[in-house]
């Protein structure tokens, strides 16, 4: 019984890395993992079917979070759990109009916050100099991600739906008002987690090979047939999805080509400056 388990759970590890890598897949060969099965077989899930999320459930799903790994202990990271409608309808809005938002049995907007480390320093008699610095926003935004990343990971164990949203940084200041958010925070993301519908058809999205974003001891660029080999991959994918399937031009270009790419992040800087943070 315990070849016949093993060897279920090894094709479903192969299946999910032909998916994601196409024919230059990695050998799951002889590999019998659950916590892999989950992380290979992750897919953004934006149509959700009504139902929740146990109180029980979101807790291990946040103890998960906080269970990450975290610079020197500060735990930059504040979570949100937004379960008023009111609130929900207008974080959708903010997220340009994201039912998702509103349609997930749980919505979290996760933020960097130096705001509590920065008050027990001053009550101790501390200056905060170094906190002006770039690297120290860095470490809360790293810290803030390691510890959503262990959550999703966490509730799609549990069998839910993951979707980060970023747009909420597209009308920041607004999200931050609407979150009363205090000096020395930062909203990073949202994260809707739920029950994916059947009918949604997102599936293993490709990435690019190995080779392209794997380097031994010293970097090396792509050859140009490792990225048209992801090109191709990832252009039939769209295709699949009845989606534009020119990556490069309705992806790549779409994001990056102008400052209006952004869609209202090209400010956010300034709110950085606002919120405390010096970015020296």
């Amino acid at each position: 019984m315990r070849d016949a388990v093993t060897e279920v759970i090894t094709n479903a590890l192969q299946r999910q890395l032909d998916k994601r890598y196409g024919p230059a897949a990695p050998s799951a060969d002889g590999i019998d993992n659950a916590t892999l099965e989950v992380l290979l077989g992750h897919r953004t899930v934006r149509r959700y079917l009504p139902g929740q999320v146990s109180e029980r459930e979101l807790e291990l799903i946040l103890a998960a979070a906080q269970s990450a790994s975290t610079s020197a202990n500060f735990q930059f990271t504040s979570v949100i759990v937004v379960d008023d409608p009111d609130l929900r309808a207008r974080l959708a809005e903010l997220a340009g109009g994201q039912r998702l938002v509103t349609d997930a049995a749980v919505f979290l907007v996760w933020v960097a916050d130096w705001s509590r480390n920065i008050a027990l320093a001053r009550a101790h008699g501390h200056s905060i100099e170094a906190t002006s610095y770039l690297d120290s926003t860095v470490s809360s935004i790293v810290d803030v991600t390691l510890s959503a990343q262990n959550a999703a990971v966490a509730a799609e164990s549990l069998g839910y739906g993951i979707t980060f949203v970023g747009a909420l940084r597209n009308s920041i200041d607004a999200v931050i008002e609407a979150l009363g958010l205090p000096q020395w925070t930062f909203p990073v993301y949202g994260l809707a987690i739920g029950i994916p519908d059947p009918a949604d058809p997102a599936d293993i999205k490709p990435r690019y090979g190995q080779s392209v974003v794997v380097h031994r001891n010293t970097y090396s660029a792509p050859t140009d047939g490792d990225v048209e080999d992801y090109l191709d991959r990832i252009n039939a994918y769209y295709r699949e999805q009845e989606l534009p399937e020119d990556w490069v031009k309705n992806r790549l270009a779409g994001r990056i080509s102008t400052p209006e790419s952004l869609h209202g992040r090209q400010g956010i800087r300034n709110t950085f400056h606002r919120q405390g943070f010096e970015l020296r």
